[in-house]
This record gives C-alpha cells, structure tokens and sequence, in this order.
C-alpha cells in the first residue's frame, strides 16, 4: 500500500515539476499502473478496500458457526457462553484454524445483525432529587505506611452530579447501610429512587426483565429512608453510567497519585473535602454557567427529609468461652463476666460490635478487621477478680487499663504493700458497682488526707454516697403534750436516798 507521503510526491512531481510516468516510475521505484493510478485519481489512490475477505481454514466450518453465534445469542445474557467457548466447540467439529479468525469473523457477524444500533444510546434526564446512583470500587492508598486496597462507596445524585465518597476495609451488607447513612446526611436528604447494580448485598435473585428479588435487610434500609430501589440489567453499566463515569475521575483525579493517611477517619475527611472543592470549582455538564454546587442546592430542596441513621446490622450468634471472649471474623471480643458459657447474638455495624444475651447488651466494642487480635474491656472482667484477685498483677485485660489519675497513684502506692492487690480489687468492684467518678472523688479526698488503704477510701466513699439525714415529721397535734414535763434531777436523788434506807 503507497502511503499518503509518497502520493504526494509523486502528485508533485508530474503537476508541479512536469515529469512523465516514466520518469516517476524510474526515480521512486512504483510501477507505472501505480504512478497513473496516482495521477488520476488523485489522494483516493492509497486507498485500499478489500472487497472479499478470504477464508481460508474457516470457510469451510461458517454454517457451523453461524449457527453457535445464532444459538449464543438466543441464550439469557447471563448465560451467554464467551467466544473462546464457541472457538473450543468448533475445533471439536474439526476446525484448525486460529482464534483470531473466529474472533474477526464473530465481530463481522455481529455487525451486520446489530448494524451501529448495538453501539448507540438514548441520553437520559432526572427531575430533581429524582433518582440517584450507588457503585463500589477498589483503590490503593498507603495506610498506616502500608500500601493498602480500600473499598470506596460511590453515590451520585444525577440531577445536580453532586457525588459522595466514603472508603471501608470491606464490601459487606453493613458497610452499605452506613454508605447511604453518611450520603444522605451529607446531602441533607435522600431521593425517591435508587439505581444500583445486582451486588449480592442487595439482589437475592434475578428474575425475569427488571423484576430483582432484594434482601429483607437492604429492604429495610431503602424503607427506611424511603428510597425505591432499581437494579440495573446485567452486565449493563451504562445504565448507572454517570457514577460509573464517577469511578474513573474520581480514581485519576483523588486516588492518583496514592493518598498517604494515617487511618479511614483521615482518608474519609480528605474525600470530602476534595469532593466539595470539585464541586465548587466544576462546571455542571449541562447547565454551563453554574457549578456543580450551586445546583445541588437547588435540588436540595426537592430532596426527601433525612429520616435519620438507620439501625443496620449483619446478626450472628456466637458462644462465649469461659474467658468472657467471643470470636467474630477471626478475631475475639470480651463480654460481661455474666454471660460466659451462653450464647450472644453479635451485631457488626460498620464501625462497632456490639453482643448481646437475652436483649441486653453484654459487650460493645469498636470493630477490628484482619484476624488475631483480641479485644478486651478490662471492666468485663472485674467481678471475676473479687474471686480470683491474684489475676490483677498478670491478667491480660488488665495491663492496658487505663484508670483516672487518682486511682492510678493508689494503686501505685499499693502495689509495694503486702494484700495490695487485694486492696486494690476492693476499689474496682466498687468502681464497677458505683462507678469511676465516684471513686475517683474517693481516692481524691484520700490522698489529701494521706491516706491510701482500700478501707479508708471505702469509708470515705460511704460517707460521700451516704443518703442525706431526713427532717423527722412534725407530731400531730393530738399527741402534743399540754405541759412540758421539767428536769428536776433532784427527784433522782430522793429515790437514791429511798432506796439506801430500804437496804439499811
């Protein structure tokens, strides 16, 4: 094929300089059907048009694939095989060929059927606080000096483009519920509809067309912030385009080059914060001269009131060991020394842990990912201490307890004096029982006193919780004495001096 380069040329060449075919041919080495090809047809001449395209391993198997690429595309689009399973079942009816040539002739197929209509779009238009879009994607940030995969929850409203951005070390049930809690508190409300796709955390089934069987948990979130939830068709991301357009700015525009943060709270202020910068300063795609914030405060008001955070949880029963601790993702949380040896219902927020046994709380921890670490409350395992008080020198959940100042300096003081532990011990069930303030205040007035045992501080603690003196009743009148009776010690004496004659 002459390239445009040399056409020109050789187009110089006669016209402008006068040079026969001959004389090109000669000089650039073309042909001279090539040279008056050139001169005659111009820049059109370089152009080459196949008209037939040979085939010459696959012709004789076309009827055959004709046939697996009509079936293929009968089938549901779930079910749809890929070409290199429609490559493998030809070769199996005796094709030699290579791939490539299956390929090129699948997409000739699928051209002529489809013409450009499988390549064209409707463009789509939101009322405010219509509708708005929900998608994950995984990033990479450096995270505690470790570069780390983040998953980041995406939601766009698509009236105003206003986005929302907020990363989770996973992609769970409960990581979604608190995703929509954070959006709609930020944006102040929450629209009518949701467009999302068939994610396991919220899709059970699919059914036939639209119709999408929702989990009774994602159920109960979108009735609680009166949301009505759309599942987009398989495979089908133009559908929720504009938050899937949201993923790869967002990933060139945030994420590249890496963030450096020290924990999710820092990441999670840095993603607001440049998405309220982004939306200062970007022009709305439609509405040119405004910006992208002035909009959203104006779909702000068509947007339904924030219902408030919803109560989402994923629920699991777990046992306790005789170690008041309960194993959860690999992990182990304490509870109240009360519940060990029975069942707890553990709920996993997004941020906490929470246990509990017979509707009441025994344990609430904030929630760790990764696996082996253990959790503990040293406060779950003071009343095991009034039995066992030697545990308060190595027990584990004790050698990071953190007391007031106070109290902290008693137990300094006791830890060199024989029984100290006991002592000690004293003043944590009471703490448990009455609360640290109160025995702080204590241990406070003890130490000014220059006091520093368990008993003097107990006294104290007594006297400080002691109830109040009450004013004694006032008599009724009717038993009133009338005269007031007088003190006459004298009247003593003579039943003295009565009583000595009567002896004598």
């Amino acid at each position: 094929m002459i390239s445009l380069e040399t056409t020109a040329k050789v187009r110089r060449d006669h016209f402008v300089h006068g040079k026969s075919i001959k004389q090109i041919s000669r000089e650039r080495g073309i042909s001279r059907n090539s040279v008056r090809k050139i001169v005659r047809c111009g820049e059109k001449a370089s152009k080459y048009e196949r008209s037939d395209t040979p085939l010459p391993k696959l012709g004789a198997f076309v009827a055959q694939l004709d046939a697996m690429l009509e079936a293929n595309e009968k089938r549901a689009r779930r079910d749809r095989f890929r070409l290199t399973r429609i490559f493998d079942d030809l070769r199996r009816e005796g094709y030699e060929g290579g791939y490539d040539a299956v390929r090129r002739y699948a997409q000739r197929w699928r051209r002529q059927r489809h013409g450009g209509i499988a390549q064209a779009f409707v463009p789509l238009s939101f009322a405010p606080g219509e509708a708005f879009q929900f998608d994950w994607s995984h990033e990479w940030v450096v995270m505690g000096g470790v570069t780390t995969k983040v998953k980041v929850a995406h939601i766009r409203l698509c009236y105003s483009r206003m986005r929302f951005l907020v990363a989770y070390p996973r992609e769970t049930q409960e990581m979604v519920f608190d995703a929509h809690d954070c959006a709609f508190a930020f944006f102040g409300g929450a629209c009518t509809r949701g467009i999302y796709g068939n994610m396991s955390t919220a899709v059970d089934a699919i059914l036939v067309g639209k119709e999408r069987r929702f989990n009774r948990g994602f159920q109960r979130m979108c009735s609680h912030h009166l949301v009505e939830p759309t599942a987009c068709s398989p495979a089908a991301g133009w559908e929720k385009g504009q938050v899937e357009n949201q993923v790869k700015t967002s990933r060139e525009t945030i994420f590249t080059p890496r963030l450096r943060v020290a924990d999710y709270d820092e990441l999670n202020e840095i993603l607001q914060e440049r998405t309220l910068a982004h939306a200062a300063r970007a022009r709305h795609p439609e509405m040119k001269d405004r910006t992208i914030l002035d909009v959203f405060e104006e779909e702000r008001a068509a947007l339904v009131p924030w219902q408030g955070p919803f109560d989402g949880y994923a629920e699991t029963t777990a046992a306790v060991s005789k170690t008041c601790l309960v194993n959860f993702e690999r992990n182990r949380y304490s509870v109240s020394a009360e519940a060990a040896g029975r069942p707890v219902q553990v709920r996993a927020y997004a941020d906490r842990v929470v246990m509990l046994q017979d509707g009441a709380i025994v344990g609430e921890h904030t929630r760790v990912f990764g696996r082996d670490h253990t959790v503990y409350d040293p406060w779950h395992y003071v009343p095991v201490l009034e039995r066992k008080p030697g545990a308060l020198r190595n027990g584990a959940p004790f050698k990071r307890m953190t007391l007031p100042p106070a109290m902290a300096r008693v137990q300094a003081r006791l830890a060199g004096v024989d029984g100290g532990d006991r002592q000690m011990v004293d003043l944590l069930v009471a703490a448990h029982q009455q609360g640290v303030e109160a025995v702080e205040a204590a241990c406070t007035e003890a130490l000014e006193a220059g006091l520093r045992s368990s008993d003097a501080i107990l006294n104290i603690l007594a006297r400080r919780t002691a109830p109040a003196p009450t004013e004694a009743a006032p008599a009724p009148a009717y038993l009133r004495l009338r005269e007031e009776p007088v003190a006459d010690c004298a009247r003593y004496d003579g039943l003295i001096s009565e009583a000595h004659r009567g002896a004598a």
